[in-house]
This record gives C-alpha cells, structure tokens and sequence, in this order.
C-alpha cells in the first residue's frame, strides 16, 4: 500500500522523509523500488523534460500527463504533484477543481507555492479531502520574477515573515512544507516551531526530510545546477558514451551481430529463392 498522510506525518521526529521528482513511468518505477518516501511529481519537469527554461509555462495538462505516468510506475511512494503557475491564484474554485483532477490523474496529494496569500485556498483544499503540501521560501513560479535566485530568509525580518507563513500554511490543514534555499538556521527554528513536516531543498539537514530533482541527483541536466544538488552519479556522460558506441558499431558494420538477428528455417529460405528465381 502506498504511504498515506499519517504515515508521513507519524515520521517528524522520528525518521527522515525521503523525497525525490519523478516525471515518468520507468522513473518512478526505480525510484519507488529504491524505497524513496515520496515522489513528488514537480513543475520542474517543464525544465528537464520539456526544455523550458523555467517552471512558469508549464500547464495543467502537462501535469496530469506527468502524474498518471508516475502513479502507475509506483507501489509504495506516496505521490504529490505540483499545481503549476496561475492554476490557483485565480480563485478557491479553480484551485479546487484543478487540485481535483491532478488527483483524478493519480495524485495523493497536491503542492502549492506561498504561504499567508493562499492559507484560504489551501483550506479550501483540504476541506474537500485533498491533502496539500506547502511550499514557501524560494518560489520558483513567482520568486524568480521578482528578485531572481536568491537564498531565502537572511534577515530576522524576512526569517520573521517565512515562520508566519509556514505557521498560516499549518493551521490552513497542510500536511507538509517545502522550504526551498532557506537558510539552515531559520529552517532548524522553523521545523522546531511547527508540528508537520518540513521538506528541505536546499535548507539545510535539520528540516525532517529532504527532496531533490532526480535529474540532478543522476547527472541528467546541464542547463542548471544548483549548488544544493548533490549528483550522485553522472549518467549523462555514460549515456553520450553509450550512444557514441552505438553509433561507431553501425557505421563500422559491428552491429547488428549474429547475436542480434533472427533467422528463417533452412527449408523455406531455399524455398522462397526458388519462388523468386
């Protein structure tokens, strides 16, 4: 059975929350076989697997279509999709009837960005049954218009407003928060000062669980890499190389090799150049 909410509620302060994107099926299937807690199916894949140079394209049919193939790639992960740009800022009811279908589509449960400004859409979710991940700190959606990339919660004032806006997203009924490039001091208080999870990306190792683009995590992606994002393998450099010997055996005649072929009975081969003949 897949992880449900009070499962991951019932891990704060006990046991870190693993979480990690997943856009595809054979991707979800391999990161929920690697035993990931949740597979958080994120706007980014507008960047790594569409090519876009930032999440605010990205539509509400490219997220359903994301988040069926990873619901049906899982077993065990709890799956959370991201609500992308201006799919809920208009009002509670687009909110709500998006959110809907991302869950027709697979979801367990939906992610929005901002924290005071939609702590009544985020209610509102919840008060129809879908549980909602929060996401504050840096916004990728609508921070990037604004200031562009930048560390979030440097000062006591600003630090003041993120623990406001994590504490509104809480009594709101979100089950968890992203905290993306937060400071690790503002986040450790932040993750002390509330009773759900906090997600961290780029925050620090005191929040109670951790998230990565599996992209970076795998060394798919160029364009960008965060300084947050350790890359455990490269494969992008094996699979140019892989591509590169595939390529050097067919134009060297290498492959395909016997092993490769199939081959008609001895019989009807002389058959067939009879027929021909």
């Amino acid at each position: 059975m897949p992880k449900s909410v009070r499962d991951i509620l019932s891990m704060k302060g006990s046991k870190k929350i693993t979480v990690i994107t997943a856009y595809d099926y054979t991707t979800a299937q391999l990161c929920d076989k690697a035993g990931v807690d949740i597979l958080l199916v994120g706007d980014s894949g507008g960047m790594v697997m569409l090519g876009y140079d930032s999440t605010i394209p990205v539509t509400m049919e490219q997220m359903c279509f994301f988040t069926e193939a990873v619901s049906r790639g899982r077993q065990n992960a709890m799956v959370v999709a991201d609500m992308p740009f201006m799919s809920y800022q208009a009002s509670k009811s687009q909110a709500i009837e998006n959110a809907g279908r991302l869950v027709k589509a697979g979801a367990d449960a939906v992610k929005l960005e901002g924290g005071l400004e939609i702590k009544d859409t985020v209610h509102a979710i919840v008060e129809i049954g879908i549980p909602v991940m929060g996401h504050i700190g840096f916004q990728p959606q609508t921070t990037t218009l604004q200031e562009g990339y930048k560390v979030q919660a440097k000062t006591k004032d600003s630090a003041l407003r993120l623990i406001e806006n994590a504490k509104a997203l809480e009594e709101a009924g979100a089950f968890s928060i992203a905290l993306e490039m937060v400071t690790k001091e503002v986040s450790e208080i932040l993750t002390e000062s509330i009773k759900i999870p906090t997600i961290g990306i780029g925050s620090g190792p005191s929040c109670d669980g951790q998230v990565l683009v599996v992209h970076d995590v795998l060394g798919l992606y160029e364009k960008i890499k965060p300084k947050f994002a350790k890359r455990y393998r490269e494969l992008g450099v094996e699979i140019v190389k892989a591509v590169e010997s595939y390529k050097s055996d067919v134009t060297s005649g290498r492959f395909p090799t016997q092993e490769h072929s199939f081959s008609m009975e001895k019989t009807e081969l002389e058959r067939l150049k009879k027929e021909i003949a």
